[in-house]
């Protein structure tokens, strides 16, 4: 799918613009097969297969700061994963402020769980699938992967998600975060939604594994953030991987997720292969 095929965002920050032009060049020949699953065109994800699928499956969740972004912009990271015969799914969902949290990450766990009644059909294996994203993305695969409520509801095992993949991701809202409420995002101050958005707040039991990376120049409160994550994580017996990538900020983390000799790269199939 194309921007025009969309209904209207928020226009892309003067801070994201370059970055963004990139990452759009960078896809511009890659494409995947489009299935939606929902009504909504964001409702929807792009599947792009290897022709020897070993099995594994990476979703992966555009980032955009919650209001801006689109599937597509994950095009990019499509030949390496292709190239280690692993199933890679971008995933779309419902953006604010049109549509306030918990939408976007409602759609989230409505296209997990589209993967995992379908992904066989594509040569994937339902135990081998795991969900990253990038600063938002990150956010919402982060969330869902620490809670189990919606499992039941969408019938699907709890444990459907074999590991979770932010970078640079976001893992509290509200008091100590380092970030001002987002209202644009989870609406006015005060609704209690902060709460219900942070994923390290919901750590409680052990949870899938996590592989959290992040730029060393990235933002410092989301450096912060990554590290208390790690930290209450292990305290309840997850399993934690953390990369820090050296010379990378906030929007240079992801683009170097494309690096055929980064350590991102590297890391991601170790950690899929244990």
């Amino acid at each position: 799918m194309k921007p025009e095929d969309y209904p209207e965002q928020d226009e892309v920050s003067e801070f994201a613009r370059a970055y963004v032009n990139k990452i759009t060049k960078l896809g511009s020949s890659v494409s995947g097969e489009d299935v939606m699953y929902g009504s909504n065109p964001y409702q929807s994800i792009g599947i792009h297969c290897p022709k020897n699928p070993s099995g594994s499956v990476f979703m992966f969740i555009h980032g955009g700061g919650w209001t801006t972004g689109y599937k597509e912009w994950n095009n990019f990271m499509a030949p390496l994963l292709l190239a280690n015969n692993i199933i890679f799914v971008t995933v779309g969902y419902r953006l604010a402020p049109i549509d306030l949290f918990p939408a976007g990450l409602n759609d989230c766990v409505d296209a997990v769980t589209w993967v995992y009644k379908n992904i066989e059909k594509y040569g994937g294996d339902t135990s081998q699938i795991y969900l990253g994203g990038h600063s938002a993305g990150g956010h919402y695969a982060s969330l869902i992967s620490v809670s189990n409520e919606w499992q039941e509801q969408a019938n699907v095992p709890l444990d459907v998600i074999r590991g979770c993949v932010p970078v640079s991701g976001v893992f509290l809202f509200g008091e100590g975060s380092g970030l001002t409420q987002h209202p644009r995002f989870l609406g006015k101050e005060g609704n209690g939604m902060a709460k219900k958005a942070s994923p390290i707040l919901f750590v409680n039991k052990p949870t899938p594994k996590f592989f959290i990376s992040y730029g060393d120049s990235d933002f410092p409160h989301l450096i912060t953030q990554a590290l208390k994550m790690e930290q209450a994580l292990k305290k309840v017996g997850t399993k934690v991987t953390r990369l820090e990538m050296a010379g990378c900020d906030h929007l240079e983390a992801h683009l170097e997720t494309s690096s055929p000799n980064g350590n991102w790269l590297k890391t991601l199939t170790s950690f899929m292969s244990i």
